[in-house]
Parts: C-alpha cells; sequence; structure tokens
C-alpha cells in the first residue's frame, strides 16, 4: 500500500501501510545484512548534503509550526548541530566498524578473541517536537552509520516540519532504507508495536514507560532521551552576573523548550537578590521588554503547552510563591510568546517543583552549604543535565562526586550535547542508553563476541571424564586451596 492510498483516520488502513514498510525494510536488510563502511558514509554524506540544500525550506516549516521560530536558533540548535554530528560519523565510521582485538584469559592464550559490531535491522525513531530536526537526524545518522534501516516517527505538533523531512530524504533514500512518518496515526501504538530490532525514543519519562511497556512485548531494546529537572547550582564565589546570563540564555533559548534546559536555579542564599536583578537585566538584555514583536524569541509550541505552563505559574501563586515576570505578560499574545518568570518562596508541593518545566519559567532557591546542596539533588530523580558555575576545583569536584546526572556542563548550560565525540543520554529517570559518537554507533550495533580456537589449542583437556591431573591442576592454579573449617 503507498502513501497516497492510505487513509490515515482508519486504524486498519494505516497498520497494514506500517506493517508494509517494516515487512520492506526487515527484508532489504536480510538481503544486505552488512553494508561496508563506503556505502555507510555514502548515506550519511547524503543525509548531510540535503541538510544543506533543504536548510531555508526547515527553517520555514519550523517556523510554521512554532508560530514564531527564531531563523537563527533554528539554524544554530538544529542544522548545525545536525551537521556536526554528520561530519564526525563521516570521519569515524570506518574505524569503529573494524574488529576490536580483546585479551584472551590465560587459559586460552595463543587463541583469538574479537569483538565485529554487525547492525541490528530496522530501528525505530519517535522524534520530539522541540528540535524536531536535531532529535531526528541525530539518532538517524547514528543508525544509518550503525548499517541500520530506519522507521522515523515525527511528532504531529511539528507535522509542517515532518512533511519537509519526508520530502527531503525521499529524495534520497529508497522506502526500505529510511522513511518519515509525519501523520497523525488513529492510535500511536501501531507504530511502537511494530517488532523493531532497537527504538529510540526522546520525549517525557511518561510516555518512556509506555514505549518501555510496548517494547517488552517483542523485547526490542531501547534508548530512551526522558529529561527531568535539571539544576544549575551556582557557587559561593562564582561571578554572579555571567551565572545568570547564561542560565537566562538556557530558559530563553527556543523559550525554554529543551530537554537539557537549566529547570531551576540553587543559589547561595546571600547572593539571591543579586542574581534574579542580573536574571531580569540579561533577559532584557538578550530578548527585550518587547519581546513580543521579537523574530527571534521562539512562541511556546501550541496553546496546549502555553496553557500549561499558565496553570503552573496559577499553581505557584495559589501556594503562596512570588512570581516575578522579566517583562509584562501578555496571555492572548496571539504568538504564544511568554516572558521569563522568575519563580521565589517555591515549596516542593507546587508544580513548578514537581515536573519538568520546558518552558520560561525558573524557579530560584537559596541555600546556605554545598552539603545542603547535595541532599536537596539526592533527594530527587536523576536529571538528564547538570550545570555548576564554579572556578573552585575543589567545589566542582564534591558536586560532580556527589550527584547523578545524564551529563555536565560546567560554568555554561547545555553545550556537552552537541560535542559530539562524547556520549549523551540519560540515568534514571532521565533515561537510558546513549546516542552520539562511538557509544552512539555501539549503541545501535550488536557487540558480537567470536572466539577463534588455533587448530592444535588442546581444549579437549576440559572434557569429561573429568578428574584428569590437568583439570586438576588448573582448578588448583586458579582457585587456590579450599578452606577446610567451611563445612
Amino acid at each position: 500500500m503507498k502513501r497516497d492510498d492510505v487513509d490515515f483516520a482508519s486504524r486498519s488502513d494505516v497498520g497494514c501501510w506500517l506493517q508494509g514498510i517494516f515487512a520492506a525494510q526487515q527484508a532489504a536488510f536480510e538481503a544486505d545484512p552488512c553494508s561496508n563502511a563506503r556505502e555507510r558514509r555514502s548515506r550519511l554524506g547524503l543525509l548531510k548534503r540535503q541538510l544543506g540544500r533543504y536548510q531555508d525550506v526547515l527553517v520555514e516549516a519550523m517556523n510554521a509550526d512554532f508560530g514564531c521560530r527564531s531563523a537563527t536558533e533554528s539554524k544554530l540548535f538544529d542544522l548545525l548541530g545536525s551537521t556536526l554530528e554528520l561530519n564526525h560519523l563521516i570521519s569515524h565510521v570506518g574505524r569503529w566498524m573494524k574488529p576490536s582485538r580483546r585479551s584472551t584469559e590465560l587459559l586460552f592464550k595463543s587463541n583469538v578473541l574479537q569483538v565485529i559490531y554487525q547492525p541490528k535491522g530496522v530501528v525505530g525513531i519517535i522524534v520530539p517536537w522541540n528540535f524536531p530536526i536535531y532529535l531526528a537526524l541525530g539518532p538517524l545518522a547514528a543508525a544509518l552509520a550503525a548499517g541500520n534501516r530506519v522507521m522515523l516517527k515525527m511528532p504531529e505538533a511539528a507535522a509542517k516540519t515532518g512533511r519537509v523531512l519526508a520530502r527531503m530524504l525521499e529524495e534520497v533514500f529508497a522506502e526500505d532504507e529510511v522513511v518519515v512518518v509525519f501523520e497523525k496515526l488513529p492510535d500511536y501504538e501501531l507504530f511502537t508495536s511494530l517488532p523493531f530490532n532497537h527504538i529510540v525514543f526522546t520525549g517525557s519519562p511518561a510516555v518512556g514507560k509506555a514505549i518501555m511497556r510496548a517494547a517488552a512485548d517483542n523485547l526490542i531494546p531501547v534508548t530512551l532521551e526522558l529529561g527531568g529537572k535539571s539544576p544549575a547550582v551556582v557557587g559561593v564565589d562564582y561571578p554572579i552576573e555571567d551565572a545568570a546570563r547564561r542560565i537566562v540564555h538556557g530558559k530563553t533559548s527556543n523559550a525554554g523548550q529543551i530537554c537539557v534546559a537549566p529547570d531551576y536555579a540553587l543559589v547561595p542564599r546571600a547572593r539571591m537578590d543579586a542574581f534574579i536583578t542580573m536574571a531580569r537585566q540579561s533577559f532584557a538584555t538578550m530578548v527585550g521588554i518587547s519581546y513580543a514583536s521579537n523574530r527571534n524569541y521562539t512562541s511556546i509550541i501550541n496553546e496546549r503547552q502555553f496553557q500549561r505552563l499558565q496553570d503552573m505559574l496559577a499553581d505557584a501563586r495559589a501556594k503562596g510563591a512570588t512570581v516575578i515576570p522579566c517583562a509584562p505578560c501578555d496571555v492572548d499574545e496571539p504568538r504564544r510568546r511568554m516572558p521569563l518568570h522568575i519563580v521565589l518562596n517555591c515549596s516542593a508541593d507546587m508544580r513548578v517543583m514537581q515536573e519538568e518545566l520546558f518552558g520560561p519559567i525558573l524557579p530560584v532557591l537559596g541555600y546556605d552549604s554545598m552539603d545542603e546542596v547535595l541532599r536537596y539533588l539526592s533527594q530527587r530523580p536523576r536529571p538528564l543535565a547538570l550545570y555548576c558555575f564554579s572556578h573552585d576545583r575543589q567545589e566542582q569536584n564534591i558536586l560532580l562526586a556527589g550527584t547523578r546526572s545524564g551529563g555536565v556542563t560546567i560554568n555554561d548550560w547545555g553545550w556537552h550535547v552537541v560535542n559530539h565525540d562524547a556520549p549523551f543520554g540519560g540515568n534514571g529517570n532521565s533515561g537510558m542508553g546513549t546516542y552520539h559518537g562511538i557509544e552512539g554507533f555501539r549503541e545501535l550495533s550488536h557487540a558480537r563476541t567470536v572466539f577463534k580456537r588455533r587448530r592444535f589449542f588442546p581444549t579437549q583437556l576440559f572434557h569429561p571424564p573429568y578428574a584428569s591431573w590437568v583439570q586438576k591442576l588448573t582448578l588448583r592454579y586458579f582457585l587456590g586451596k579450599a578452606d577446610p573449617l567451611l563445612k
């Protein structure tokens, strides 16, 4: 069944179409299960070329989906980030594909032990709406570098971007190599229930749990990137103006709709007033009081998300918080642009302290000692990122050793993600598995151990009947003498 013939309101039609694509990709993989380095670099090169050709069309589509999306941010985060990752993969995939020689146990010395990295097969990638190109092409590039076929499910909230991406990829990839599903499905499980060989999902922990349950039915391995409440800890002596500017940049880029955006700030209690003043000044400098007319300030993606943020602020006010907007807020602004809101006097029962904010809201909490910070963070789910603002090496090390998170940036926010020689992934509530770099290649490959016995190596000495002198000597050498008192 072809895409144009599918009635996307019909569950049976959509199910048949998706199953047909999956079967075609599976058959193509079985016919060519191990592409060589040249073929993989060629596919990655085609993807990079198309990204360059379509850059302006993709930026326009993202702007249309959001209502207003900064063209510079779209190119910096979605397009440049994807290009940097493709460059890295093209440069290194040939070396990563080579068998990895491993050391045998002393007992098997002179034999050969190695690990070969084989493609898994058909990979399903489920993409969020906040960075619809970067978070589609990043996993796609890793999957292609590992030699897989790919089905991409684009988010309904970014349907225009998904349609452009589908057109862009259809020009260079056959449907049995890469296919983009951008349409609204009558049942999301029609995609997640396909027996993929691996699933990559980026989104919320709640949806991630549902994805994992669906994958369990087919014993599918999953990579989950789930976000969470990423803290920014400002050290005792760190320049407060610099910390405020960088944290505000994280909360206003893409209007804070970033899985690794600083979610809340922990600031020395004696420096909170200065931090708030500097944060407000930073918003005025970077975005401006007339933010609603600033084409470089991104909208909240849709009315539902905009209302969610307003409801969180209302909940905080009702429970005693002080909410400080950094500019007058117009809830009827037609493009859903929203200034940064600083929230003080927060309590644990407020939604702003329980849920990932994913928008321009910044709770600021005071602390008196680093021990207090460590206790506070240890009592909460592990976030996708942690930010430490400190020039004190000891303070940095205390925070690194005493906390757990997916990744860390010191003295800034988020930049660890776009360095593609290092893995990107969550920890605990913020996800499992990684992609980017060699870890991403290995995540989407099967590491197959191969042991090769040399022709005259006498492993038959370990065959029955047991208790030969060789077996006794070997066991005595490696295990030592038993303790006769242990009966």
